[in-house]
């Protein structure tokens, strides 16, 4: 009787040990493009692991399926596509773009493939197109000031003013027969929450039952509906809040400023490593002190991250965030990035300096420009959170409004996310086609989730109405 015991501890030691042991090696394997092989090596594991393990397979799984969606053009594609704007384009051009990373491209199962945006990225980043992309930014320039008029008004304490209410109706749409006739589709979508800037969310009405969030950094309405054969699914709800502009002069948060209480839990969970995507490397910190060099003063040491992030990072269509180890990481190697990314560097600088930093994001509801966007705040011991807006702050570097961004946000904002990659409630059972922000929706039923190309979202802002 011993020795059976012993045999069938000896059994459960290896199979606790294969499931702990098998994920390293997938990841390197998708790491270096080998996705044959990182599918065939899960096929063979164990019965028993692949049972244990099968929400973690079918999610790597899913991360080969999405790179491969983001990768799927040839190089002979690709450099006819270039030659329609730019024909006098050479080889030599193109390599020299593919080592500046201005180019995007992977090696999957050993054939190369070019990303789906690099194209429209190029016109952004190669050194040949400097002089239009400074064009295009005059206009930027000018759209940034004009949503910064509410800076007329007197703000409160806190630098809030510009209050005004807006209607917001959200709708999600699942392609038909995306799953089989009588299937309950599971859904969750974006609502704000309240803080500082945003108060009074209101919910109006929706066409399925609602469940609100709890307990998640994702803010979320969620619902439920059933599939018919032939027919589309769609979700929808409408609701209101009251948003207002937030700013705070540097010199404001200077005099206001006290030193850090290390001991509370703000500073703590806020200047700690979070990963994946927050993870205060050695390099991080190094980064972080080459860049403030002598300066100690908390708020100039973020001032000078900020404006380095804004003069050296321009935005770029990014990869699915679900497919990158580190955002940071990214964004140091390939010299670019978009909205989010760069919001993660940011906070990822500031939190190894000892700046307790942390994310928001939701949605722009500038009018014409409704879009998704990802933001910082910063928290200065006296003052509180700040709100931080790296990605905006770019477009206008070099001129006051960008020094607007450091320390202030304005009134057209929809936030719901105050962090990313947490649970979302009720409970997601597999992978999120978004695994670090939350502004689409998501979508699954019992077989699986469902990625963005069977269904889709939309923001319609009904109106935004200046309060008195």
């Amino acid at each position: 009787m011993r020795k059976i015991l012993f045999a069938l501890m000896i059994c459960a030691t290896a199979f606790v040990g294969a499931a702990q042991s098998w994920q390293p090696q997938v990841d390197k394997m998708i790491a270096d493009g080998e996705f044959a092989r990182a599918s065939k090596f899960m096929k063979s594991l164990p019965k028993a692991v692949r049972t244990a393990d099968a929400v973690k397979i079918d999610s790597l799984e899913q991360i080969m399926t999405r790179i491969r969606k983001d990768f799927t053009i040839t190089p002979e594609q690709g450099k006819a596509m270039i030659k329609e704007r730019y024909p006098q384009v050479t080889d030599e051009q193109i390599a020299r773009w593919k080592e500046k990373r201005q180019l995007e491209v992977m090696n999957i199962d050993g054939t190369e493939w070019w990303f789906r945006k690099s194209i429209r990225n190029l016109w952004l980043l190669g050194d040949e197109f400097k002089d239009a992309n400074s064009e295009d930014s005059d206009g930027y320039k000018r759209n940034r000031k004009y949503y910064l008029q509410a800076m007329q008004y007197a703000p409160d304490v806190n630098g809030v003013r510009a209050w005004q209410r807006v209607n917001i109706t959200f709708s999600l749409t699942v392609n038909a027969d995306a799953v089989p006739a009588g299937e309950t589709l599971r859904v969750w979508m974006p609502i704000p929450y309240e803080n500082l800037r945003q108060r009074n969310i209101h919910f109006i009405s929706g066409n399925h039952p609602v469940t609100f969030s709890t307990g998640s950094r994702h803010h979320t309405v969620y619902m439920e509906g059933v599939a018919e054969k032939g027919k589309p699914t769609t979700f929808e709800y409408t609701f209101s809040y009251e948003v207002a502009e937030r700013h705070l002069c540097q010199q404001d948060v200077l005099a206001m400023l006290q030193p850090y209480d290390t001991e509370s839990e703000t500073y703590k969970t806020f200047t700690a490593s979070e990963a994946p995507h927050m993870i205060l490397s050695e390099r991080i910190h190094n980064l972080a002190l080459q860049i403030v060099g002598d300066e100690k003063n908390p708020v100039l040491q973020a001032a000078k991250i900020y404006d380095w992030i804004s003069g050296t990072f321009p935005w770029a269509g990014a990869r699915e965030y679900s497919t990158l180890a580190n955002i940071p990481e990214y964004v140091l190697l390939n010299n670019h990035g978009d909205c989010g990314q760069v919001a993660l560097l940011y906070i990822s600088l500031a939190r190894s300096l000892g700046i307790p930093a942390r994310w928001e994001s939701g949605w722009m509801i500038h009018p014409g420009e409704e879009n998704w966007h990802d933001w910082a705040e910063t928290y200065f011991e006296g003052v509180g959170w700040v709100p931080t807006d790296p990605s905006f702050g770019r477009g206008v570097f070099g001129t006051p409004i960008n020094y607007y961004f450091a320390t202030g946000i304005d009134a057209y904002r929809m936030a719901s996310n105050e962090g990313v990659s947490d649970r979302l409630n009720p409970p997601k059972t597999y992978i999120r086609s978004e695994t670090v922000d939350f502004q689409p929706g998501e979508v699954e039923w019992r077989g699986g989730n469902l990625y963005y190309d069977t269904w889709k979202s939309h923001l319609t802002v009904n109106s935004i109405t200046p309060l008195k």
